[in-house]
């Protein structure tokens, strides 16, 4: 079998699924349960003053079969008192030699990292992360994201860690800035040894609209709090992938973001992450999620021919490029399966409201539209919206033109094919 060993920072585990910090990994008794169904590593609930957290905390989307495809949470960190942390990630460490411990830091003052960063290396912690992402309630404090979004900041603390710690320090970002690449190099000037990201997204869940009260309620108040879950994966392999192509960022990552299954995870390694968080499916399925993780990513491994986790890790960041790069003379239709269509008509509403008036009722007596190929733009719309898995698919068309970019163009060196218009 492949070797799924990670190694992130110098923060080794037996494979690259993390419990992110979050409720999952809030004591010593959680995080065991978790490790004995196979999680390779856990960051343990934020540590920092133990706080009151509010009643109630948790909000969600559900959209159609999906629960919970988007989720929000207002609660803060560790609400135990931390002389019992500490003693649970020694007893964790001391059960547990193999699997990775970090502790998650957020404190105000000099004198309280050094302290907190000094009682978290004797509790046999492997490694810090120091949360610079909390998007609600901590930031008011002047900690949290209020430190993420300012990279002097970012890197003065993190330098403070450095000077401190004996053991890897990750620097986890916030996504909530107009771009991540400053953060992860105000984060590689003090000396991080790798950051993790995204955190979550400063964000209202909704509205109760009987009670005209925003959720999740308080009474009658509520504020605004950190949105993650599988809807913003996207947001996620998006700033791990602009930080892992940028050339001056040179550290190690570890994604998080939306992770439900082994899938979400690979996509994260080959943008560049060697170890992968996970919070909110945890909270909706619970631990055992990580074991169909693992067999699938062994599975994939085994297929594509990868020998060591490492190996994989990037292979897809090189494809990320500028919109100007893209070749224009690439083109592709949609075809429709006569044999798997059911004749829902969905593509052929959605093309004709949507997008470029392309797919007509049949005309043969049959169930299945039909898609004029000559006015297809490919926009996969319709695949989007077909409920029948691969009825509808994209197939690239030999038209005859060359690859050429924007760039091309604008320079006068290649044709482009010429434009397909609508109906």
């Amino acid at each position: 079998m492949p070797d799924l060993t990670s190694n992130t920072a110098g923060i080794v585990s037996p494979n690259p699924f993390w419990l992110a910090s979050a409720p999952p990994a809030n004591s010593g008794d959680q995080i065991m349960r978790a490790f004995d169904h196979g999680w390779g590593g856990a960051v343990w609930k934020t540590l920092g003053t133990p706080i009151q957290n509010v009643s109630s905390r948790f909000g969600a989307i559900n959209h159609q079969n999906s629960r919970g495809i988007g989720f929000n949470n207002i609660e803060l960190i560790t609400d135990r008192p931390l002389e019992v942390n500490f003693k649970e990630i020694y007893e964790v460490k001391k059960r547990y030699p193999k699997h990775a411990v970090i502790a998650s830091l957020m404190v105000e003052t000099r004198e309280e990292w050094k302290e907190m960063i000094q009682r978290s290396i004797d509790a046999g912690a492997d490694g810090l992360e120091l949360n610079f992402g909390c998007p609600h309630g901590m930031c008011e404090r002047g900690m949290g994201s209020a430190v993420g979004q300012e990279p002097t900041v970012n890197e003065r603390i993190t330098s403070w860690a450095k000077e401190f710690s004996t053991i890897p320090v990750l620097v986890k970002l916030t996504p909530n800035v107009a771009d991540i690449i400053p953060h992860g190099l105000a984060a590689q000037r003090g000396g991080a040894d790798g950051v993790s990201l995204i955190n979550t997204i400063k964000s209202i869940i909704g509205v109760d609209i009987d009670r005209m009260v925003v959720n999740p309620r308080v009474g009658t108040l509520s504020t605004n709090g950190g949105y993650c879950g599988a809807a913003v994966r996207p947001i996620a392999l998006h700033m791990v992938a602009a930080l892992s192509r940028a050339a001056e960022f040179k550290l190690p990552i570890s994604g998080i973001g939306g992770v439900t299954n082994w899938r979400d995870a690979v996509e994260f390694v080959l943008l560049g992450s060697t170890s992968v968080q996970v919070c909110t499916e945890v909270m909706l399925r619970g631990y055992r999620i990580v074991e169909d993780m693992i067999e699938g990513l062994e599975n994939y491994m085994v297929d594509k021919g990868f020998e060591r986790l490492d190996d994989m890790v990037g292979k897809a960041v090189s494809s990320y490029s500028e919109w100007g790069n893209l070749d224009l003379n690439y083109e592709t239709v949609a075809k429709i399966d006569a044999d798997s269509c059911i004749g829902c008509n969905k593509c052929m509403v959605a093309c004709h409201d949507g997008a470029h008036q392309c797919i007509f009722p049949p005309t043969d007596g049959s169930h299945v539209p039909v898609v004029d190929e000559d006015e297809c733009v490919g926009c996969n719309l319709c695949k989007i919206v077909c409920p029948v898995e691969d009825c509808i698919t994209m197939t690239e068309v030999e038209n005859g033109y060359t690859f050429a970019t924007w760039n091309d163009h604008i320079a006068g060196t290649k044709q482009l094919r010429p434009k397909k218009g609508a109906h």
